[in-house]
This record gives structure tokens, C-alpha cells and sequence, in this order.
């Protein structure tokens, strides 16, 4: 079968790494089943992959890609859940479990022309979405969804910053956050992405860094270190930073006095679990929102998809078809 896989590791030249060609067919362990895939969508996870951040060289070659949307076995349409762990042992959350991984870290990923997962791993993709917006959902849209309805903690008409505009987990949360009755707020350096936030849903958009028109309950974090410093002065005092990636470094300063003398907390948040993939699925069908995406192109031209997101020239999902 046709295949994108990593075959050699470099944290400085990611995608010389990057093998398009084909690979055997996946093997399928007990209580497992495959999946013809339609369309798998592109994250950082991949270039990190790349790079060697999770993906160790004795795993190579490794297939990547987390997400997709496909067909089962039985003709169902399917979105994949990318998270491979056990509920029991994470205390009923797969994600808290001590051994959980995502497919291309362990098991070849999504961005082959079938791809082997837990039978529990298969969410019903809704008639209401396509195969190309569904491809979008088991890694930003969920990362997303539990930021903002369980790790943030905030009722509807809350205020929040999201830092970072562009990437698809940011573009995930001004939609969902304007769509769930939130007034949200982003930053980004880039005029044209200001301006494209504001159009899925941002009341407003500014430069990073940039002083807000309130102090919000809420900040959204996936940038790291460049923007840490703004996330804790934009807080109210009680406030709450949701932190699901650091993509510009992870050792900015604390500020710890700032933390304690306000009463400050800072919430790790990983993924979802399947139900809350389900739940995810259903709400957008529900609220009419659908995903930004940046452009779809053919598994067969993957590196163009790659360079873009290495240069960040990209503004929501990139989407690979079958």
C-alpha cells in the first residue's frame, strides 16, 4: 500500500526524513481492525516526529499521521481515534493511562491507504460531515474541545485569549469558543491571520503581546515560552492558563509571584478521550461549525503539505486525500 513514512530522523531538516512509496499492508493484532482511509489530516506531532521528539530512531521506518476518516471493515464511515490506551488503567480516561501512545508513535499512523486500531478506537463519522472535515477532529479539534468544556472550566459569556492564531488547534479553539456563546480573543503576528480569526469568530484579534480590552478567565496556550509572559498578564485575578503544547520552547520564565499573588492556575490538557471524540462529532453537526481548512491535497504530494506547515504558511488544517 501507499504510504508516508519517516525513515530517518533530523531535528534541524525534518523532511529529509520523509519517504512517500509503498510499505507492507498493516498487521491486525486481536481486537483490532483496519481501516481504508479517506482522509488524514496533517499536525505538528509529524514534524515533531520527524525531528525525533517521541519517535525514536529503533522505530523507524514508521508510518506517520494521528488523524483520519475512512471505512471499516463492515462499510461503516469512521473517524479514528488516535489515542491507544485503556480506559481502566487511566481511572475510565484513556489519556491518564501510564502506557497510552498515539498511532505513529507505537503503530503506523494514519497517512497510508489502510490503517490497523482498537476496534474501540472507531467513532461514527455523522452523514453532516465530510470525510475531509471529519479527517480534522482526533487530534486539534479534540485537543480543543476538552480545553475549552473541561480543563477551562468557564460557563458561556466567559472571556478567553487564544494565543497563536493559525494553527489548527488555535483555529479550533475561536470556533468552538465563539460557537459555545464565549467571547474570545487571539493574538498573531500575521495581519491576514488577525483578520481571518475575527472572521471565524473572534471578537477581536491583536499583535502578540498586545494589551487586551479586559483581563479574561481564560487563556488558551499552545505557543510556550513567547507568550507565556502575556498569557499570565492577561489573566483576572483567579484566572486559569490551559496549556496543550509549547511549539516555541518550554521554559519560560514563572513568574511564580504573579501565580500565587493572584491566585493563578495552570492546567496541563493532552488530547480526549473516544466519548468526548463522539460528543465533538455531534456538536459541530449541531452548531453548523465545521473546521478551517488550509488546503487539501493528494497523500501522493505529503511534502508540499510538510513544508508548508515547517514554514508556517498555513492558516487551519492541512488535509491529505486517498
Amino acid at each position: 500500500m501507499f504510504a508516508v513514512t519517516a525513515t530517518s530522523l533530523d531535528a534541524d531538516q525534518p523532511l529529509t526524513g520523509l519517504t512517500l512509496g509503498e510499505r507492507p499492508d498493516p498487521d491486525v493484532p486481536d481486537g483490532w481492525t483496519t481501516v481504508t482511509v479517506k482522509a488524514a489530516a496533517l499536525n505538528h506531532h509529524d514534524l515533531w516526529s520527524l525531528r525525533g521528539i517521541g519517535l525514536p530512531a529503533d522505530r523507524l521506518p514508521m508510518i506517520l499521521g494521528c488523524d483520519a476518516s475512512g471505512v471499516d471493515e463492515d462499510g461503516n464511515e469512521v473517524i479514528v481515534h488516535a489515542v491507544i490506551g485503556d480506559p481502566a488503567r487511566g481511572g475510565g480516561d484513556e489519556t491518564l493511562d501510564p502506557k497510552r501512545t498515539l498511532l505513529s508513535e507505537s503503530h503506523p499512523g494514519t497517512f497510508a491507504e489502510k490503517v490497523a486500531v482498537p476496534r474501540r478506537n472507531l467513532v461514527p463519522k455523522p452523514a453532516g460531515l465530510s470525510f475531509e472535515e471529519a479527517a480534522c477532529l482526533p487530534t486539534s479539534w479534540l485537543t480543543a474541545y476538552r480545553m475549552l468544556f473541561e480543563k477551562a472550566g468557564l460557563e458561556p459569556g466567559a472571556s478567553v485569549l487564544v494565543q497563536g492564531a493559525g494553527g489548527g488547534v488555535a483555529t479550533a479553539l475561536i470556533a468552538l469558543g465563539s460557537a459555545a456563546g464565549y467571547r474570545v480573543y487571539a493574538t498573531s503576528r500575521s495581519e491576514s491571520k488577525r483578520k481571518r480569526a475575527v472572521e471565524l469568530g473572534a471578537a477581536e484579534a491583536f499583535e502578540p503581546g498586545a494589551r487586551l480590552p479586559e483581563r479574561v478567565d481564560a487563556v488558551l496556550e499552545t505557543v510556550g515560552q513567547a507568550t507565556w509572559a502575556h498569557s499570565l498578564k492577561s489573566l483576572r485575578p483567579g484566572g486559569r492558563i490551559v496549556v496543550s503544547g509549547a511549539t516555541s520552547g518550554q521554559l519560560p520564565p514563572a513568574e511564580l509571584n504573579r501565580v500565587f499573588f493572584l491566585q493563578l492556575s495552570v492546567t496541563g490538557s493532552t488530547m480526549g478521550t473516544r466519548d468526548q471524540l463522539e460528543r465533538l462529532a455531534r456538536f459541530l453537526v449541531n452548531s453548523g461549525v465545521r473546521p478551517r481548512i488550509d488546503r487539501v491535497l493528494p497523500l501522493t504530494e505529503a511534502r508540499e503539505g510538510f513544508a508548508a506547515m515547517a514554514e508556517g504558511d498555513l492558516f487551519g488544517k492541512i488535509v491529505f486525500t486517498l
